[in-house]
């Protein structure tokens, strides 16, 4: 019923532009007009003034010789203020866009090596933006931002990249493994020679006492039995430490068959033996 009465409805955010018998006449802000068809005034078109955004995708090579798919996203909208160049002058702004786009991207991502164009994908950015906004601006539109996006090799380059990446982190790993293993046998070694060295101590200090005790046993003996000597003092010592020797082969589980003369006479033969070793040892150091 509006058209047929010759009024129309603009909504928000957007203009209409009204021409005469085919001839521009003006823009159409939002809200209700009126324009009579029957006077020749019609409404050409609508022109939205919305941020819109365009995904370009471009496939170009780096500087090394690797084909990458540079994705690109433009916001852009058109001007109010220049809507009437904005609606005449482009017949299709998003093909426009895209081949600026283009153009930017393969002139500026062969100078870069494939690591240097994801380092400076703002660089790329603004480059597009620069040369879109100087060519936009002329028909009526504004470029509110580019990103780049994202930049996709060719999948057995990505392929490569990951299996380079991944060595190199074995590699650190086994330097980090070798380096802790080291470690590990460092401290081992010196915990067993700290523990070597104190064994070492807990025998000699074992021994001073068992020489300290039988030095004592003797004088007590001699002293509490007059008449008896040294050699009957060791020759008791040497017969209760065979009879203990024995009974410590006997007691034990683990212990294999040992055969050692058992008769009381073996410790008068062992005492002598040591003794006749002794007084060698003296003549020999006489």
């Amino acid at each position: 019923m509006g058209l047929v009465l010759g009024c129309l409805q603009v909504d928000q955010s957007t203009v209409a532009v009204k021409e005469v018998f085919g001839r521009y006449d003006e823009v159409l802000e939002p809200g209700c007009h009126c324009v009579p068809w029957f006077l020749g005034r019609q409404v050409a078109g609508y022109l939205s003034l919305r941020v819109q955004q365009l995904d370009v995708r471009c496939e170009t090579k780096t500087k090394d010789n690797v084909f990458v798919t540079v994705v690109a996203s433009v916001q852009y909208r058109a001007l109010a203020d220049k809507a009437v160049d904005a609606f005449y002058k482009l017949s299709n702004t998003r093909e426009q866009i895209q081949a600026y786009v283009f153009d930017v991207i393969r002139a500026s991502v062969p100078k870069m090596e494939l690591d240097s164009s994801f380092e400076q994908k703002n660089e790329i950015a603004k480059a597009v933006e620069e040369e879109l906004e100087k060519a936009m601006s002329a028909y009526g539109y504004e470029i509110v931002q580019t990103l780049i996006v994202d930049i996709e090799p060719d999948e057995h380059v990505k392929r490569a990249m990951n299996e380079i990446n991944a060595a190199a982190r074995l590699r650190v790993a086994a330097n980090e493994k070798a380096e802790a293993e080291k470690i590990l046998q460092i401290k081992r070694a010196e915990g067993d020679a700290e523990s070597k060295y104190l064994a070492g101590l807990g025998i000699a200090r074992q021994r001073q006492a068992i020489v300290d005790g039988l030095r004592d046993s003797v004088l007590a003996f001699s002293e509490g039995v007059p008449g008896t000597t040294s050699k009957d003092v060791m020759d008791m010592v040497l017969v209760t430490q065979y009879f203990d020797t024995m009974k410590e082969i006997g007691a034990s589980s683990k212990s294999n068959c040992v055969f050692i003369p058992h008769g009381p006479g073996a410790v008068k033969d062992v005492a002598s033996q040591i003794r006749e070793a002794l007084l060698q040892g003296n003549a020999t150091q006489s």
